[in-house]
């Protein structure tokens, strides 16, 4: 199987729902380029190229290679505190160099292929789709290495970046402790500043995906700086320092799931590590790394959602019960055309969204580096980094989610035979749950989302009242584009149905006529920052946080839909399961706030 040649709707969505128009002129801003391409159809002719390369060795080579990696694991600890990489993932780590996978975004100058993020996060989606272990321990060299280039010194770079393309090394981001899970702004790793300006760490990480990867990026705490996150700084430290251990793997953990991905406990003991970026801005600098990360995570939900539902179909067209293959029987039919519905929805929201981030990230390295934008880029670079903002929770959230979900449905769908090891379905919902925990939870998301919204409500309260009036169904009965007007009717119930919960949270057990003399409170940003009250909103934010994606979904939707008529109809199906959805959600908001 070729996970690119044979997906007709990746095909589809790779060469038509990325915004190349933009991100193209960003990375080769004249023709013909240095590489020798005269027109943007020919770089994306030489970009499918890499991906049916990409697409064979991930739907043959790792797919096959993942039930061998999830038995005999990733890694294994070495009694010096390092750990010594297995055959099966090393094999992964040889093949990925040859096809010069391990710096595809990386620039040039430091030996990567430079190539548009977009290219490289379907490549990520391919492996995971095969794997979701190898997913992770690949995903780590890009990240950290993109990490490197965007915060760190041309030195660290130049001595780095290139060591990371070659597969030496592959870094790890190092939050978590044993009390400061979520609450990473309790943290206790300590750092004290020494004569060289380097800086000596103390403390224990742990649940640190790939720590043995040569070198890890460090939240810690300066002696005397503030409590919670703007206290919290980011710093630098290789594992190695003059061939001994500068800190220690002390455990590797044994998982229900992702057996291939080595999730390990660190220790920290007077380890040497080097500032990055500001003192106390360390969260802040990590927050960039936590946020691709999350956007990888639902790249890894749709690549998990295809391995399931792929296994699934395939399974229901042999399988015969009554005397017909499973596949057509009614209920089933109708079950798995709903699950592969969800499917088709997700992964064109997270294209459509990998899309804006590879506009944001290309912009936000030139303005790191350079220090200025044009006017034109300034705007393009506010735009799509708000969509991004406000995606981020939303795809990992819903894609953790929906993996979760229909990774289960799989298994059903092959009966008692789903339950055992042989026909691997277990397995990739045993991975699913790596996704629903790990870059932050589907709480945390939910929160993020919420805070968001009325972030978004509190700077211009009016703005958000005047855009209810716009969407009002009465104000869209001018607009010709269906599949919009469908969208802003149903934006306008989100805001109607928002503005209802507030009312009863803010003000809980008042009448109807009390709460209408409160109307006028919406244009007031004090109105919005009650903690109590906001408390009371905050039960209410996975349910927010479900309606404002299936929003979203529905209007990226829409835009395909209205550019090519045959894709209308994943939006008329995806828009029969929003919708029920949608009115419970508001019925739940009605019932219990």
């Amino acid at each position: 199987m070729n996970y690119y040649s044979d997906s007709p709707e990746w095909k589809y969505l790779f060469r038509t729902a990325i915004n190349w128009d933009e991100i193209l002129p960003l990375y080769y801003p004249s023709y013909p380029t240095p590489q020798g391409f005269n027109n943007k159809e020919e770089l994306i002719a030489f970009f499918e190229q890499i991906l049916e390369t990409t697409g064979k060795w991930t739907g043959e080579t790792l797919r096959n290679r993942a039930k061998e990696l999830d038995e005999t694991g990733c890694a294994k600890l070495r009694g010096d505190g390092s750990v010594e990489i297995l055959e099966p993932m090393q094999k992964t780590y040889s093949e990925a160099r040859t096809f010069d996978l391990l710096g595809v975004s990386l620039e040039e100058q430091y030996g990567g292929l430079g190539l548009p993020i977009s290219v490289n996060m379907t490549i990520f989606e391919q492996v995971a789709r095969a794997c979701i272990s190898t997913s992770a321990q690949l995903g780590f060299f890009g990240g950290m290495g993109d990490m490197i280039e965007r915060f760190c010194d041309e030195e660290t770079r130049s001595r780095m970046i290139p060591r990371i393309i070659k597969g030496e090394i592959s870094g790890s981001m190092c939050l978590t402790e044993p009390d400061a899970g979520s609450d990473v702004g309790s943290l206790r790793t300590s750092a004290v500043k020494q004569a060289d300006g380097t800086y000596l760490l103390n403390g224990t990480k742990c649940f640190i995906t790939n720590a043995g990867g040569g070198f890890g990026f460090i939240l810690a705490r300066i002696k005397d700086a503030p409590e919670g996150l703007s206290g919290i700084s980011l710093f630098f430290a290789e594992e190695k320092l003059d061939g001994k251990q500068n800190y220690r793997i002390t455990k590797i953990e044994d998982k229900m799931g992702m057996h291939g991905s080595m999730t390990c406990e660190v220790v920290y003991e007077n380890t040497i590590g080097r500032l990055v970026g500001e003192e106390h801005e360390g969260f802040k600098i990590m927050l960039h790394l936590m946020n691709e990360a999350r956007i990888s995570v639902g790249l890894q939900s749709i690549g998990g959602i295809e391995a399931a539902l792929e296994r699934a179909r395939a399974y229901a067209e042999v399988r015969k019960q009554f005397t017909k293959p499973v596949i057509e029987l009614p209920l089933f039919k109708r079950n798995i055309d709903d699950w592969e519905t969800e499917q088709d929805a997700f992964r064109a929201f997270m294209v459509d969204t990998i899309s804006s981030f590879d506009v944001f990230q290309k912009l936000d390295l030139k303005q790191r580096h350079h220090g200025t934008l044009s006017d034109a880029e300034q705007s393009q670079f506010k735009r799509h980094h708000e969509i991004v903002r406000a995606r981020t929770p939303l795809v990992k959230f819903t894609g953790s989610e929906l993996f979760s979900v229909l990774s289960t449905k799989a298994i059903q769908a092959f009966g008692g035979y789903g339950y055992m090891t042989e026909y691997e379905v277990e397995r990739v919902h045993r991975d699913c749950f790596g996704s629903l925990l790990y870059e932050g939870t589907s709480q945390i998301q939910s929160l993020m989302a919420l805070k968001d919204y009325i972030k978004k409500i509190m700077k211009n309260p009016a703005k958000f009242v005047q855009s209810m009036v716009a969407a009002h169904p009465i104000g869209t009965i001018g607009e010709k584009n269906e599949f919009k007007k469908t969208y802003l009717n149903l934006q306008y119930e989100l805001q109607k149905n928002f503005a209802k919960l507030i009312l009863n949270c803010f003000n809980p057990g008042s009448g109807l006529l009390e709460k209408l003399t409160h109307l006028d409170d919406y244009l007031n940003k004090e109105y919005w920052q009650d903690q109590e009250k906001l408390e009371r909103v905050m039960t209410h934010a996975e349910t927010l946080c479900q309606a404002l994606s299936a929003l979203e979904i529905l209007k990226v939707l829409g835009k395909h839909a209205d550019k090519d008529a045959t894709r209308s109809g994943l939006f008329e199906r995806y828009l029969l399961l929003a919708k029920p959805r949608l009115v419970a959600i508001y019925q739940d908001w009605e019932l219990r706030s």
